[in-house]
């Protein structure tokens, strides 16, 4: 069963502008160690970061409230397993806020977290399903 679903569109130029601007400042605010690692590891930088930006709003509003009521961008992590699939970290509020979407629901039920990402030219799409069997 669903219980969340999220999609985000992020302009890579406005991410590399703010990049540009704020550089570490915005990288630590928005993104946890292992995502940076991940991004500066990349030919083109802006797009790995636009990625990873969307999906955090993407999850955002899978979770059913954007970031509001504590949670922090760095809740949220997009890493990726040993084959390069991206998967979805939750700590801090956000995993808060996933096991209230749990509640009533039994105590054996795991929640299971989709994330898609795509880029084309200066556009990054993520796409996030929260459900459970």
């Amino acid at each position: 069963m669903i219980l969340g679903i999220g999609s985000d569109l992020v302009n890579t130029k406005r991410i590399d502008a703010l990049l540009k601007k704020f550089n570490q400042r915005f990288k630590d605010r928005i993104f946890t160690p292992q995502e940076q690692s991940y991004c500066e590891a990349h030919h083109y930088v802006a797009s790995s970061y636009a990625k990873r930006f969307a999906a955090k709003e993407a999850c955002a509003k899978a979770l059913g409230l954007g970031f509001q009521n504590g949670v922090r961008w760095i809740d949220i992590e997009v890493l990726n397993n040993t084959q390069g699939k991206p998967f979805l970290t939750l700590k801090g509020k956000a995993l808060t806020h996933l096991k209230d979407l749990l509640k009533g629901l039994p105590k054996e039920t795991e929640p299971r977290l989709d994330l898609s990402l795509c880029d084309e030219g200066f556009l990054a799409h993520a796409f996030v399903v929260i459900s459970y069997q």
